[in-house]
């Protein structure tokens, strides 16, 4: 995506005339009955962006946060995290010893939300669609392992699998496996602009103005049938320029709630002194950030040059200068709370270690400084970015080591710069598909990656994700995984940075908010609802 790269914008400035012409309306739902949160996340139909809402494209944290509310999947991650369980489907297996054929029976009785039947035919011609667009910032690298998918009668799907993948099941719970009907999505075309059709637990109305969606009601589906309890019937999903602006509209009642796109310094200020009325929430998170190399350009080619920084880096400068309590230092591609993880990048380098900085280009016969210029996203990741690379920039030329340089860039131009390996060093962030070592594995790692980098890893590549994914068992699949993690430390393809915590603020009265987003950032709207909350 693509995903995970694209998340938590602050558009700043850019939406306050659309506010403006909204702000007048429900306020707080009095009126509607809506339940309104307020978000920086930014929605926009663009060049680069043609189809938000269309599955077989979406692969973004914010639009798969509304493709949740509308668009049904077969399985899904249950309110407190964990194990998938069956969503549209009523049950789900393995059928085989090799975890290479999966079955699912739908639940009797599915419609789309415009009454139609919804059967394995839809099923299939949903998840086939995704893989024959095969779009480039989409999200068909999460089927990759998938072979073909078979109809048995109205409501059996069977999905045959190229190789054993025990991870499976969670990737049938993402928008990537998202139901659609052939009335409203062609097989072969993105289906552009922000409507979107599904079977989820709501409906959606957009409010667009200048190709942006500045407001998305989401009301309750008559016709959804799955494992969602709602606690509400209308939610109203408004964009703010920033989080300030969102958080003087709670603080004055127009809203009552902000999601996750509270900034460092929103929550630092809240959680000293809040509004009366308002509470933060802490919440698990499993953001990451991390630099992405390219590998074959000139500065970054020599694997020195990406140890000598992952040596010299010190994350605990950037957290303390810039983010504070909402970030902690993150040794690995896998977060500290996920099965697998190990502090690898610690083991092998320690922290902000100038002196092995210094012998590892020492030995490698290359001279100092060492010139580079660290590229990021201005527009894209919240209020934060800058003040951490110009953190970077500082500690990283203090060492001598280095002479670095930083480049901001808005996320149109970025990301297709990016992909294109116009950048020898750049900032990104990721938020997993799932909850398992594998997804933030693999995608850095195998053919195809997302990042488009050109390293490559046969040992990764064709015995240990293949030999990870095995097992069912996650705790099995712990070795291969310590050993991928060892091998991205010594090759530094990529230098992890720090793992996110999650906040949200909201109104008393506003119940369910402690289950409104859950570890991996999906946002879980039908939680909330009215009542006498602690």
């Amino acid at each position: 995506m693509n995903r995970k790269t694209m998340v938590l914008t602050a558009a700043i400035g850019l939406l306050t005339p659309a506010l403006s012409a909204c702000g007048s309306a429900s306020g707080n739902g009095a009126g509607s009955g809506a339940i309104v949160v307020g978000t920086t996340d930014r929605f926009e139909a663009a060049d680069y962006a043609p189809a938000p809402f269309d599955p077989a494209y979406a692969y973004d944290a914010t639009t798969w946060n509304v493709l949740r509310q509308t668009v049904q999947t077969l399985m899904h991650t249950p309110r407190g995290g964990g194990q998938p369980v069956p969503e549209a489907a009523s049950d789900c297996r393995f059928t085989d010893n090799d975890d290479e054929s999966y079955r699912c029976t739908l639940r009797p009785g599915l419609k789309f939300a415009n009454g139609d039947p919804l059967t394995a035919k839809d099923v299939k011609f949903s998840i086939d669609r995704v893989r024959a667009i095969k779009d480039e910032n989409g999200p068909s690298a999460l089927l990759s392992t998938l072979d073909t998918v078979e109809v048995k009668g109205a409501d059996t799907v069977v999905f045959h699998l190229k190789t054993p993948d025990a991870t499976f099941p969670y990737k049938l719970s993402t928008p990537a496996a998202g139901i659609v009907s052939e009335k409203n999505y062609e097989a072969k075309k993105l289906r552009t602009g922000f409507a979107v059709d599904g079977s989820g637990p709501y409906t959606m109305k957009a409010e667009v103005k200048d190709n942006h969606l500045v407001r998305a009601v989401f009301s309750k589906n008559p016709n959804y049938k799955g494992d969602i309890k709602l606690q509400n019937d209308k939610v109203e999903l408004r964009t703010f320029a920033d989080s300030a602006a969102a958080t003087k509209a709670l603080s004055d009642g127009s809203i009552s709630m902000v999601s996750r796109t509270l900034s460092p310094a929103q929550i630092t200020e809240l959680s000293a002194k809040p509004p009366k009325g308002v509470k933060l929430v802490p919440m698990p998170g499993l953001e990451i950030r991390y630099i992405g190399f390219n590998t074959d350009a000139p500065v970054t080619k020599e694997k020195a040059v990406r140890q000598a920084l992952a040596a010299a880096v010190d994350r605990n400068n950037v957290i303390s200068k810039v983010y504070g309590k909402s970030a902690q230092p993150l040794y690995s591609l896998v977060p500290t709370t996920v099965t697998g993880h190990v502090n690898s990048f610690f083991n092998k380098y320690g922290e902000a270690n100038t002196a092995k900085a210094a012998d590892l280009l020492k030995a490698a016969g290359i001279k100092t400084p060492v010139k580079l210029t660290l590229n990021y996203t201005s527009d894209h990741y919240g209020d934060g970015t800058a003040a951490e690379f110009a953190a970077l920039k500082a500690q990283l030329n203090s060492t001598q080591l280095f002479d670095v340089s930083v480049q901001g860039n808005e996320w149109g131009d970025f990301r297709p710069a990016q992909k294109k390996g116009d950048y020898a060093a750049y900032g990104l962030g990721w938020f997993p598909d799932f909850p398992d070592a594998d997804n933030f594995l693999a995608p850095f790692l195998e053919q195809d990656n997302f990042l488009g980098t050109p390293y490559a890893n046969n040992t990764v590549r064709t015995k240990l994700i293949p030999e990870s994914r095995k097992a069912a068992d996650r705790s099995v699949a712990v070795p291969a995984i310590t050993e991928m993690q060892d091998i991205v430390a010594e090759d530094v393809p990529v230098l992890p940075l720090w793992q996110g915590k999650q906040y949200v603020a909201a109104r008393d009265g506003i119940t369910g908010v402690e289950w409104s987003v859950n570890a991996i950032s999906d946002l879980q709207l039908w939680e909330l609802g009215r009542g006498v909350s602690g």
